[in-house]
């Protein structure tokens, strides 16, 4: 007697000559590829042949699915690993405290549920009426005890949340490509405890008249690390006319070492842009500034041209003395 296992296109052979139900079955493999007429697998060897030949199909179907299933996102790929570590070292005793408030939380909730149940047998006890309010004041504080700590809980949670998505969208933007000449582009994290950026994203209009009312602070922003990444969003062309004469040749390399910065691959840029305007609640056509700290963090923004004066007030000189005491006096973080 002879049997098939279609599954596993496996045959085990008791008699050496096939049987007629045999070959009845051994036509199912007509479905697998196999032509009509083909010997029957009389062999061990033969058999771990057929297994070989009917697992690579099947191989290749997990990898299309593991590779398509790859593609959505998960819950857990939205926020880096570098922006959960920056999140750790920004506020480090956050998990200690919140660890604190779910064990308060559970221990209030424990001993509520315990004094419940002391109520209930208060209550079906008439010997034990004088009980009732003291229990009931018991069943106050611990109801009001999960109430604080749950609400402590939760706006720590929410802190951490929005930390988590700025750290994000931060890391999300020291990603975005520069060109410093024409032989040279890096990331904008490349800038980091370097230069200062100040993004001027709008028109072309909006780029020229930001640059023209740059031009009394080119000194004073270079010595505060200040560099401008001129972002056009109208695909035209700014007018950055610098003077070559001679008499203003030392002015002219510091306008252009001010202004030498420039976004590659728009695209990306812009989309961070309307991210972080969405964020803002700003229109998409608005033109706006935004100002990072040395680190990298944005310390400031707003919708028109950058306050060229206030920059130069509020932050400390990128070199001397001071340098290493005032890198984090950069304002605080929006």
């Amino acid at each position: 007697m002879a049997s098939a296992t279609h599954n596993s296109y496996t045959l085990h052979l008791n008699l050496p000559t096939p049987s007629n139900s045999l070959l009845n079955r051994s036509s199912k493999f007509l479905h697998s590829g196999h032509r009509y007429g083909e010997p029957l697998y009389s062999s061990i060897r033969t058999r771990v042949r057929l297994q070989r030949r009917t697992r690579a199909p099947r191989a290749s179907i997990l990898t299309v699915v593991s590779f398509s299933s790859s593609n959505k996102p998960s819950p857990s790929s939205d926020v880096s690993s570098t922006a959960r570590i920056r999140s750790e070292v920004l506020s480090p005793f956050r998990s200690v405290r919140m660890f604190f408030y779910t064990a308060f939380v559970a221990s209030g909730s424990l001993g509520g549920l315990i004094t419940i149940t002391q109520l209930i047998g208060a209550l079906n006890n008439p010997s034990r009426a004088p009980e009732v309010p003291m229990i009931l004041k018991d069943l106050a504080i611990d109801l009001g005890a999960v109430s604080l700590f749950a609400f402590l809980y939760y706006r720590e949670n929410q802190a951490k949340n929005a930390q988590l998505s700025r750290l994000s969208r931060e890391e999300s933007l020291s990603n975005l490509k520069l060109r410093v000449d024409d032989k040279k582009i890096i990331p904008v994290s490349t800038l980091r405890g370097i230069a200062r950026l100040v993004i001027c994203a709008g028109p072309a209009s909006f780029v020229t008249e930001s640059f023209n009312r740059s031009e009394p602070f080119t000194e004073s922003l270079l010595e505060r690390g200040v560099l401008v990444v001129p972002l056009v969003t109208d695909g035209n062309s700014p007018s950055l006319k610098f003077d070559e004469s001679e008499e203003q040749k030392q002015v002219t390399t510091k306008r252009k070492r001010l202004w030498q910065l420039a976004p590659i691959y728009t695209s990306e840029w812009f989309k961070w842009l309307n991210e972080q305007k969405k964020l803002a609640g700003v229109s998409s056509e608005s033109p706006v500034y935004l100002s990072l700290r040395l680190d990298g963090r944005v310390r400031g923004s707003g919708v028109g041209y950058p306050p060229w004066n206030a920059l130069v007030a509020q932050l400390p000189p990128a070199k001397g003395i001071w340098s290493g005491l005032l890198d984090g006096m950069d304002g605080r973080v929006l």
